[in-house]
């Protein structure tokens, strides 16, 4: 039953994370590069914050904790650095493919990667059991199935087809993109990976134990998309934006809704892990198990923004065998071990 409950904490996050993107449509006259840092001062720094903070028991301090594991802190950070990267190229994945396909191929490449890579570079390689690996080898299956779907797409519909579901649709330079944004993104499992002591032990309630680790990755790729988000608001010209007041209360709103709404995974992801003590094989396969999640709900949104509207019965057949085997995946691990 603990595990059943884990699972669905997860799959709450995962959808959550998915639903992100929806609240962005309602923000208004702002350009992409002000849109993008002020939901992410919500979405890597103020909630975030909130949510390591419950991982403080009285008496203690998070800012100690830190300054108490320097080395591991300055890794977490770095990695999230990286991860920012990601988190760049993420949102641009979804800019030339949707919110569908854009999702489910940086997904795919994220949760294979951070699964596999995180381990291996703690020096613990045999937490990649044969359950394990088989799990990630079935989530990658299920996102080329996806990934198979969405080139019948690409190829069943018109230019004029293409950017009314997706205005600024680009297949190729999609493609490039979203197995970049993947690559990197993976690193936010890594740096949670290098910040595993960065905890109160058994003061620390289990549920709550990646919390703090988790706000270094996101403060490190915070820094990387701030940088990049000024950068473009000079080139641009589009310092304007934060001096539009009558938009201000509208698009806080909604940049708050989406922040809590991204951040909701890692929080879940965290609560979840909590519930899967008993089974070290989903402990180390939960980071493929948000990722797959995360793929399925952003597939229904996409179902739901109508971005797969147009497409042949077949395509929407193959894309759903997709969504089913990414189901299974979650899953698979605690079958096979």
């Amino acid at each position: 039953m603990e595990i059943i409950i884990g699972l669905l904490i997860i799959a709450v996050g995962a959808f959550c994370q998915s639903s992100s993107y929806v609240p962005i449509n309602k923000i208004k006259d702002w350009s992409w590069e002000s849109y993008w840092l002020v939901q992410g001062v919500f979405a890597w720094l103020i909630f975030p914050i909130a949510g390591a903070m419950l991982a403080v028991p009285e008496g203690e301090s998070l800012w100690a904790l830190y300054a108490a594991h320097p080395r591991e802190s300055l890794l977490t950070a770095l990695f999230g650095v990286l991860w920012g990267v990601g988190g760049l190229t993420f949102g641009l994945s979804m800019r030339y493919l949707g919110v569908a396909l854009g999702q489910s191929l940086a997904l795919g490449t994220c949760a294979g990667l951070g699964t596999i890579l995180t381990p291996l570079l703690l020096g613990r390689a045999a937490d990649l059991t044969t359950a394990v690996v088989a799990g990630v080898v079935v989530t990658l299956i299920g996102i080329a199935i996806i990934g198979v779907a969405g080139h019948m797409k690409s190829q069943s519909l018109s230019e004029e087809e293409k950017r009314k579901a997706v205005k600024d649709f680009n297949f190729t330079k999609g493609i490039a993109v979203a197995l970049l944004a993947g690559f990197m993104s993976a690193c936010f499992n890594i740096g949670l990976g290098f910040g595993e002591q960065l905890n109160f032990g058994d003061q620390t309630a289990d549920i709550f134990m990646t919390l703090p680790a988790t706000f270094m990755v996101t403060l490190g790729g915070f820094a990387t998309n701030a940088i990049y988000c000024l950068y473009q608001n000079s080139r641009n010209k589009s310092f304007s934006d934060y001096s539009k007041g009558s938009l201000w209360l509208n698009n806080l709103l909604f940049c708050a809704l989406a922040g809590v709404l991204w951040y909701s995974q890692f929080f879940g992801l965290s609560l979840g892990k909590g519930f899967l003590a008993d089974s070290p094989a989903l402990l180390t396969f939960s980071w493929c198990i948000l990722m797959a999640l995360n793929v399925v709900f952003s597939n229904v949104w996409g179902i739901i923004l109508k971005e797969w509207k147009g497409c042949s019965r077949s395509t929407i057949a193959v894309l759903i065998i997709g969504i089913a085997v990414l189901v299974i995946s979650s899953f698979l691990p605690e079958i096979l071990k």
